[in-house]
Formats: structure tokens, C-alpha cells, sequence
């Protein structure tokens, strides 16, 4: 048994008719694009946590600095 009751030897017979129905050209060329979509959303989501960040600072709060910079600024 594999996923759900459908069995390894199901899997290949689907995956052979996809690779027929498709080709292996076009299958390669919506992997890629794929691939590249998920990069590019993956690096959108780093861009908007990052852009938060700028934005907290923006607004007026302080970043948060350590102990020696606070006590530095003390003296």
C-alpha cells in the first residue's frame, strides 16, 4: 500500500502516461517555471519582512541596540 491505497505500481503507470501525453520537453519546461515561481515568491516574502523592519524604524521606534552601545551612549 502506498498513499491513500493506490500503490507504487499505480504511481508508475500515471506517471508513464503523463510523460506520454506531455512529453518530457514540455514536463522540464513546467518544472522550471514552477521552480521559478516559488523562488520568486519565496524572495517577496523575505523582501516584505524586511521592509517591516525598515518600517519600525522608520516610525519612531527604536531599534533594538545592546547593552554596551546603551552604556556607551550613557556616558
Amino acid at each position: 500500500m502506498g498513499l491513500g491505497g493506490i500503490s507504487i505500481w499505480q504511481l508508475l503507470i500515471i506517471l508513464a502516461i503523463v510523460v506520454m501525453l506531455f512529453g518530457t520537453k514540455r514536463l522540464r519546461s513546467l518544472g522550471s517555471d514552477l521552480g521559478s515561481a516559488v523562488k520568486g515568491f519565496r524572495s517577496s516574502m523575505q523582501d516584505e519582512g524586511e521592509n517591516e523592519g525598515h518600517k519600525k524604524a522608520d516610525e519612531g521606534e527604536e531599534p533594538e541596540t545592546s547593552d554596551a552601545a546603551k552604556n556607551k551612549s550613557d556616558v
